[in-house]
């Protein structure tokens, strides 16, 4: 779960395993893989920092083929 603020100044969790897109218009919209959209007070960037160290931490991007990397017997 990745920590957000909601326009209204609310502070919500957000699973970042259910993150299509981050998009600016000017104001982050976060949509999600069931349709469902966010705005945001955080920045497209600050919101992909936090989607990476949300990965790293549960680990996610630590195997190496979700990061593209070939074994090395192919």
């Amino acid at each position: 779960m990745i920590s957000l603020t909601k326009l209204n100044k609310k502070a919500f969790s957000l699973n970042a395993l259910y993150i299509e897109s981050v998009e600016e218009f000017p104001d982050t919209t976060i949509t999600l893989t069931t349709g469902r959209k966010y705005v945001v007070l955080e920045s497209k960037e600050e919101v992909q920092r936090k989607i990476i160290a949300f990965y790293r931490s549960v680990q996610l991007l630590s195997n190496p083929h979700l990061r593209g990397e070939k074994d090395e017997e192919e």
